[in-house]
């Protein structure tokens, strides 16, 4: 059985109001999570702000549902200078709880430390 790989750093739950025109949970929606889940990652890493610059990847694999426990895990890939690249990816357990877990969707982001004033800082300096 497949295990999910890197930290539990986000753990939502799917509600009605996540849903597209037909009911089912909008993929935005779950990108949107996976990027909160990712900046939570990148900003433990570098301990400053952090910018979205990049998805590389990107790939749904099940479809998530009303009620369905989202949990992103994050594995940091690579460091830079200024930049993180971290794989993330979505599994759910159903309502009500139960014990196994599906992953829906995966993707890899990239993050850049920036300073107060939004330039590119260093992930590793000295604070």
């Amino acid at each position: 059985m497949l295990e999910p790989r890197g930290e539990l750093v986000l753990r939502t739950l799917a509600m009605p109001a996540d849903t597209n025109p037909n009911g089912d949970i909008f993929g935005g929606w779950l990108l949107s999570q996976m990027d909160i889940a990712g900046g939570i990652a990148a900003k433990q890493r570098s301990h400053s702000r952090i910018s979205t610059v990049a998805i590389e990847s990107m790939s749904f694999h099940q479809p998530v549902n009303v009620g369905d426990v989202i949990c992103c895990y994050a594995e940091i890939m690579h460091v830079g200078t200024t930049s993180m690249r971290i794989k993330l990816e979505v599994w759910i357990t159903n309502m009500p709880f139960n014990q196994q877990r599906i992953k829906v969707t995966e993707g890899i982001f990239t993050f850049v430390a920036i300073d107060e004033d939004g330039r590119p800082q260093s992930v590793d300096r000295d604070e």
